[in-house]
């Protein structure tokens, strides 16, 4: 244990005492390194507890045998490594668990990765606060089709930096809506997803679509399979 302190890292890191939200501290993960806060596993009973009328509303279209929770480790714009979650789709888990360790380990800024029921289930709360998620049942963002967030096959990134544009009938939507500033996809910011870059690269070379090449409307923070 001396030993640990040696390098700054208290005990009850040493004891793995860790929970989503938490920074890591870098000489944990030079001695220990981040391969095992990359983690796959079943909804748990609190988990269950959690999600329960909020992100699952309904046992359909999904069960939860068909979710998975996943653990990573993922770097802000400060370098930050923060220990990240979310729940998807069994179908897609493995691919968002090869895709966020590939981000954390090449650096790519991605400031929060929390629950959508740790926001009430309230997407805009969650895409204003710029907080990356997966599974939550609702409806699309211009209409009343169900999404595919309700099966956890659909990924919001940095949604406060890349948001969702559409017109309707004459009239702009953009969610989170106090983000119309970075619609001028030109500018230069931190958190932006570009055509091309790291997070685009990896995603689609794992089958997903990008809503920034949409034609009718942008979903510049979205991904899906």
């Amino acid at each position: 244990m001396v030993f640990l302190f040696f390098f700054g890292i208290s005990t009850s890191w040493a004891q793995g005492r860790y929970v989503p939200g938490d920074v890591v501290p870098e000489p944990y993960l030079k001695v220990f390194g981040h391969e095992r806060f990359f983690k796959i596993s079943a909804i748990s009973e609190p988990l269950k507890t959690l999600m329960d009328s909020c992100s699952m509303r309904q046992k359909d279209p999904v069960s939860w045998d068909d979710l998975r929770y996943l653990q990573v480790l993922h770097r802000d714009a400060d370098g930050n490594a923060i220990i990240g979650e979310l729940v998807c789709n069994v179908l897609i888990s493995k691919d968002l668990m090869e895709i966020f360790k590939a981000l954390f380990e090449a650096g790519y800024p991605i400031e929060r990765m929390r629950l959508i029921d740790h926001y009430g289930c309230d997407d805009e709360a969650s895409m204003f606060d710029n907080n990356t998620s997966c599974f939550n049942q609702r409806p699309i963002t211009a209409g009343g089709r169900i999404s595919k967030h309700s099966y956890g096959l659909a990924i919001d990134i940095n949604p406060k930096y890349n948001p969702y544009y559409k017109l309707k009938y004459d009239k702009a939507i953009v969610k989170p809506e106090a983000s119309t500033d970075y619609l001028d996809r030109s500018a230069d910011f931190p958190y932006k997803i570009a055509k091309g870059d790291l997070c685009y690269r990896l995603f689609k070379q794992h089958g997903f679509q990008w809503g920034g090449d949409w034609l009718s409307g942008k979903d510049y923070q979205h991904f899906e399979k």
